[in-house]
């Protein structure tokens, strides 16, 4: 065998990508890559340096269940830390066909011409069930995902509502420290994710629609307490006397609720994605209240006070699963099950014996 011949076959292929639909400059890109595999030591760097692939395998990292990564995640995550803190975190939520991912394509990109970096997140709790909003926002947000300055991330589906928020917490600290100065942060709007998203962000988005019966029924008084603004999207066409309506019942609904910690007055403003109306004022109401929060201490402050409950959360987390993942106590839960199926115990004796046998492994 001659020389050439054996170091093109050691060598990688730089002939051009077998597919004709496969654009030059992204097969250029796709060889560069593999040409420069991201080692664990060098992640870190290219994250700080806004590398977006570094910043994808460093979520990927994170959201892996493997054994042999938490050590890696967590390192990784130590050293991105110093280096996070530096965004505003706004959650946005709302019920399938409010217009999320218009809204979010046109918010995101309103932002990067003002000279942001955005990156989207998503916590979608029932996406192993529905494959709903998350799955399907990279291709809609066409425009947005192309562009330099953001970045979108589905968050990992799967049953636990805590291990999902767990990640899109790490998620957040990673983009920080990549250089994202805005972080949107999507929930799917119909369960208790929207609790999950109001306790890692700074602001919390609620998106209405006109005439949808929301406006006189008590408005759903959970997430209308934790909203920081209720915007109106839509508010275009026909629909401009109904949105202007709506608005007006639902700042009279706010008068009914109590002052929220911060001092600040929620806000009802009118969108219409689809014509980018109204964006900026949704924008020039965020900054509003961030200079509020950092003035009279209560940005820092919530900050601070949601490291303390993921805290309470993660270890609660970790102890349930300890528990649940114990083959004896796997055994041991059988047996009262049944015990209390045959009325032999009640429900709290057999937790309380449960309990104290899990305590005796410890």
């Amino acid at each position: 065998m001659s020389k050439q011949k054996h170091q093109s076959a050691l060598h990688e292929s730089d002939s051009k990508p077998a597919s004709v639909n496969v654009n030059p400059n992204s097969a250029q890109k796709i060889r560069a890559s593999r040409k420069s595999k991201f080692s664990e030591e060098n992640l870190l760097q290219q994250l700080l340096d806004g590398n977006k692939s570094a910043l994808g395998r460093a979520i990927t990292l994170v959201e892996s269940n493997q054994f042999s990564h938490r050590e890696k995640a967590q390192q990784l995550l130590e050293g991105a830390l110093p280096y996070s803190q530096k965004s505003i975190r706004i959650g946005i939520t709302g019920v399938p066909g409010v217009g999320k991912s218009t809204f979010i394509e046109s918010f995101g990109s309103y932002l990067i011409k003002q000279g942001k970096k955005v990156a989207v997140l998503a916590v979608d709790p029932s996406s192993s069930v529905s494959h709903g909003s998350i799955l399907g926002d990279k291709t809609r947000m066409e425009n947005l995902v192309t562009e330099e300055n953001a970045f979108i991330r589905p968050s990992a589906s799967g049953t636990s509502l805590g291990g999902v928020a767990k990640k899109t917490r790490e998620s957040i600290v990673l983009c920080e420290a990549a250089g994202f100065d805005v972080i949107l942060i999507e929930t799917v709007g119909v369960g208790q994710s929207e609790t999950t998203v109001h306790s890692m962000t700074d602001f919390f988005l609620l998106l209405k629609l006109a005439g949808a019966g929301d406006e006189l029924q008590g408005i759903k008084r959970g997430i209308i307490e934790m909203a920081d603004a209720i915007v109106i999207n839509k508010a275009d066409g026909d629909n401009i006397k109904a949105a202007r309506e709506a608005k007006l019942e639902f700042n009279r609904a706010l008068q009914l609720y109590a002052s929220k910690e911060s001092g600040w007055k929620p806000k009802v403003a009118l969108s219409s994605a689809l014509e980018q109306t109204g964006i900026d004022s949704v924008w020039e109401l965020i900054k509003e209240f961030e200079k509020l929060g950092k003035e009279n201490g209560f940005f820092l402050k919530n900050r601070k006070e949601q490291n303390k409950f993921w805290l309470l959360q993660t270890m609660n987390e970790h102890l349930k699963n300890r528990f649940y993942q114990n083959p004896v106590m796997k055994n041991e839960l059988e047996i009262q099950l049944k015990a209390i199926e045959n009325n032999k115990v009640t429900a709290f004796a057999a937790a309380d014996l449960l309990i104290e046998k899990f305590e005796n492994l410890a």
